[in-house]
């Protein structure tokens, strides 16, 4: 099922990228220019390009909702570490007390303190 609702999602974004290029372009950007935009002039969103584009956003977004749920519903509970078989490392014995337990103990050559300030 999630697998249909996926290659509907793709063939629903490839129409409606399609729909979008058809259309006639009236100029300027963000409805400046042109005498008046797309929704804001008499005929509106009138043309069936229009209501088609609309159909398809509608159906796009429907379908992003339901793949959505999909995901949601297969991953409750779980983790990618979960999935990938990988145990979650325990804190070390030794380190300085923070407000959440133990910091690891310091590694390398690094230095301890910062270098003082002249």
């Amino acid at each position: 099922m999630e697998n249909v609702v996926l290659i509907v999602h793709l063939i629903l974004a490839l129409c409606l990228i399609g729909v979008v290029l058809l259309q006639r372009s009236e100029g300027g950007g963000l409805g400046m220019g042109g005498g008046g935009g797309g929704l804001v002039s008499s005929r509106g969103a009138a043309t069936a390009l229009g209501k088609l584009t609309w159909a398809f956003a509608i159906a796009f977004i429907a379908t992003s909702i339901t793949l959505t749920i999909f995901a949601a519903r297969n991953s409750a509970d779980t983790s990618v570490l979960d999935r990938l078989g990988v145990e979650t490392p325990s804190a070390p014995a030794t380190g300085l007390p923070d407000a959440d337990g133990l910091l690891p103990p310091p590694s390398g050559d690094a230095p301890l303190a910062p270098p003082p300030v002249e």
